[in-house]
């Protein structure tokens, strides 16, 4: 399965905020969208990312302030990323090995989507019914 069918059964709405506003903003809208990341997204380029993981350990791990921080001071710059033809194994594989959660679908120097760990892990799990279902299928012929 492709990130492209991950995204079409999910949908492909992006939420973005830019570099030049506080964290505090941010995390409002990371707790109003109900997501856990968010792309960082000027003149319609990729600039970054940002996570709760990054304000647990760039905030409050060393007691700054949310309200006076820029999210441009803690956004992961070195954003990895997938297309919309990369395969769910190849996801899972970058997720493991980077020690992500979130990866942004870029088509065209755009971002197209986003996909969690969770998305991904659920999708193995349907692969895996699926595949599960055949076999048991087959057995009993």
């Amino acid at each position: 399965m492709t990130v492209n069918q991950i995204l079409s059964t999910k949908g492909k709405e992006v939420y973005s905020i830019v570099s030049t506003i506080t964290v505090y903003e941010a995390l409002k809208v990371l707790g109003e969208k109900n997501i856990g990341a968010i792309p960082v997204i000027e003149d319609g380029l990729l600039k970054g990312i940002l996570s709760e993981r990054d304000y647990a350990r760039k905030i409050v791990l060393k007691d700054k302030s949310s309200k006076e921080t820029l999210v441009s001071e803690i956004m992961e710059r070195e954003v990895v990323t997938v297309k919309p033809s990369d395969n769910v194994d190849y996801c899972m594989e970058l997720m493991s090995k980077r020690r992500i959660r979130h990866l942004p679908v870029v088509e065209n120097n755009a971002v197209i989507g986003l996909v969690s760990i969770g998305d991904v892990v659920k999708t193995i799990i349907e692969i895996q019914k699926e595949t599960i279902k055949h076999l048991d299928s087959y057995i009993s012929q």
